[in-house]
């Protein structure tokens, strides 16, 4: 019995020294900073603030849109406290004035309540979070211009904050575009959502047409503009996309400034805005026009 004992302590040392020697190994992983690996598309820019050149050798175009590193970029401009949740694969900055969330392959950042567009998914890069520049630049209320010659961006520091001040749509804005886009685009791409709130949009800005997002949407003069409208589908409780792609559209982000119709070709009866209306684009199942 005690040789039995005497096996099973050394077994249990054994067990104890092996898992602290796994243990270390680990810490030891994840202490090291794994270099970025851009993709093969990627091309190096750089990034000045205030004159300064900044991020050097961490910048990069893809797809014609510059990236930087999230987290190297927000400690660049404040004091930023970082989490990171895993299973959404989201991270959260916060500083004294801003609280900004970002999700791997999301199209868009929240800043502060305000939901930018960001036209290039987010992306990690070899555990590196990447992502567009200018929505970031919007958040920490930083100018950005774009130097064509040079190619590269140019930061400005303005005013005495670095942060968008706190976000406050229009309730009733809100309300009727993200409903008239979840009724008209349901099941659609995010982008093609937004192009359905930017023809609302238009119109609203056109002197063809009501000069409010209600008004253009209960349109009547020439017959109802809107199928919703009709179909009672209109008063449905959007879906989460479409609130979504109606703050981005009030946020002022614009596929087209001259899109005023579109339609679905294949559920279409009346063919009149094909044979009346310049085309634009398509997007999912909807053709835009001009």
């Amino acid at each position: 019995m005690k040789t039995q004992n005497k096996r099973r302590d050394r077994l249990r040392r054994g067990l104890v020294a092996l898992m602290a020697c796994v243990l270390l190994m680990c810490g030891m992983t994840i202490g090291i900073s794994a270099e970025v690996v851009f993709p093969a598309n990627a091309t190096p820019t750089k990034v000045y603030l205030d004159g300064e050149e900044v991020l050097d050798g961490e910048c990069v175009i893809i797809n014609s849109i510059t990236y930087v590193p999230l987290r190297n970029f927000c400690n660049l401009l404040d004091q930023c406290k970082f989490t990171w949740e895993g299973s959404t694969g989201t991270a959260t900055v916060k500083t004294d004035d801003l609280t900004l969330t970002v999700q791997n392959n999301a199209l868009y950042i929240i800043a502060n309540g305000h939901y930018f567009y960001t036209v290039g998914k987010v992306m990690n890069l070899n555990g590196h979070m990447y992502v567009p520049i200018r929505p970031l630049a919007r958040a920490f209320a930083e100018e950005l211009t774009w130097n064509a010659s040079a190619r590269c961006v140019e930061l400005t520091t303005v005013g005495n904050t670095r942060a968008v001040e706190k976000a406050s749509y229009n309730s009733d804005d809100l309300y009727w575009l993200s409903r008239i886009i979840s009724a008209e685009a349901k099941g659609e791409p995010l982008l093609g959502q937004i192009a359905v709130g930017n023809v609302v949009l238009n119109r609203v800005r056109s002197r063809e047409y009501p000069n409010s997002i209600y008004g253009v949407i209960f349109d009547r003069r020439y017959g109802t503009q809107f199928s919703p409208v009709s179909f009672g589908t209109i008063y449905n409780t959007p879906t989460a996309s479409a609130v979504i792609a109606a703050k981005i559209c009030l946020e002022g982000y614009t596929l087209s400034d001259d899109v005023l119709f579109f339609m679905n070709p294949r559920l279409a009866t009346n063919s009149w805005i094909s044979r009346n209306r310049p085309y634009a684009f398509t997007i999912g199942n909807h053709d835009f026009y001009n």
